[in-house]
């Protein structure tokens, strides 16, 4: 049986007349979201991914290292997605999520009111009573493999939102392994180093995320603080609402609105796989008076192949930090771990140093 908050969708809470959130929703008063970076040299980094495409430029190449090392996560313009798609993507997807009640339970992430499962629409999983939750409601749906797309967890309506997800996924195929390419070679890595690691059938999945109007933005988070579960994750944001942070160097920075641009985030996945030497960056989001729309694709390996440190990236000076573990498992490792507010590579136990340490 599924937890009977499972069921309550964020929407229809927020569309009472509410003074503050229900108190599942509430945060202990030292983990509420009041401190933010307000330090002007804390800009995100920008790289631009049509100069990326000419391995000669060294200077784009050196921005796109300096982002990965000191941020993990960068904005990327010249990715040549049009204006009309991104903006067309995100009006589709805010009428979906402004559909009746009716029309969205018909892909719901509940099977028969009794089975949570990951794919479909709702809320993030809920374990316990105690469980704080997050103010937002989601549509979670594998886009690749396209042989693996269950189609009945796809909304028919909006009718335009099918073709501009599948228009969407492509192109951002388009950004994405270029980017992997550009990454390795910024690195003084072989080209191909990252790209190899998510194998023939790779997996895509799409995170269509709402976030209602908050009466108390102070008291909630509209995402709870993470990292990926992936080797990078391109973020097309709301063109008019802020609301995704990133803690750098022990401070929340604001992503600013992007416009049309995109932003990319680092994965657990690469951090394994590159042995450290990029780390994942834990972000947030938090909640204003105003709706906020954002659709995340996340690039992860196949299934079936070990998520581990690259053999090239590990040798007697710098042996593997990370154990490896097969991807499918992970993702299942990932979901417990973000139920519980956790990082999976900690949950799992993957670090080589900690995991020596715990058995001694």
């Amino acid at each position: 049986m599924v937890h009977e908050a499972q069921r309550k969708l964020v929407q229809e809470v927020a569309a009472g007349s509410l003074e503050a959130p229900p108190s599942q929703y509430v945060l202990r008063e030292e983990d509420r979201p009041t401190d933010v970076a307000t330090e002007a040299e804390l800009v995100i980094p920008t790289v631009d991914l049509r100069r990326l495409a000419d391995p000669g430029d060294v200077e784009e190449t050196a921005k796109l290292r300096s982002a990965l090392q000191s941020w993990g996560l960068f904005v990327v313009t010249g990715h040549g997605m049009p204006e009309a798609l991104l903006d067309d993507m995100l009006s589709s997807s805010m009428e979906l999520f402004h559909l009746p009640p009716e029309e969205k339970v018909k892909y719901s992430n509940v099977i028969n009111g009794e089975k949570f499962q990951n794919e479909g629409y709702g809320v993030d999983r809920i374990d316990t009573d105690e469980q704080i939750l997050d103010w937002c409601d989601r549509l979670y749906i594998q886009v690749q493999p396209e042989e693996e797309r269950k189609l009945e967890l796809w909304p028919a309506k909006p009718p335009s939102l099918v073709p501009l997800l599948n228009e969407f996924t492509l192109k951002s195929e388009g950004v994405a392994r270029p980017l992997l390419r550009a990454m390795a070679r910024s690195m003084g890595f072989r080209e191909g180093v990252f790209l190899d690691q998510l194998g023939d059938k790779a997996t895509t999945w799409a995170r269509f995320t709402f976030y209602p109007p908050c009466p108390r933005p102070d008291l909630v988070h509209g995402l709870k603080p993470h990292t990926d579960n992936s080797i990078i994750t391109v973020l097309l944001l709301d063109h008019a609402v802020g609301g995704l942070q990133v803690l750098k160097d022990g401070s929340w920075v604001d992503v600013p609105v992007l416009d049309h641009d995109l932003l990319v985030v680092l994965g657990d996945d690469m951090e394994i796989m590159s042995n450290g030497l990029l780390k994942a960056p834990t972000h947030r989001v938090v909640t204003s008076d105003k709706e906020r729309m954002s659709l995340v694709l996340f690039y992860a390996p196949e299934p079936q192949k070990d998520i581990e440190p690259v053999q090239e990236l590990v040798d007697e000076k710098r042996p593997a930090l990370y154990k490896n573990i097969k991807a499918h498992t992970y993702t299942d490792g990932f979901f417990d771990a973000f139920a519980l507010g956790e990082r999976a590579i900690d949950l799992l136990g993957l670090k080589v140093q900690e995991a020596a340490a715990s058995s001694s």
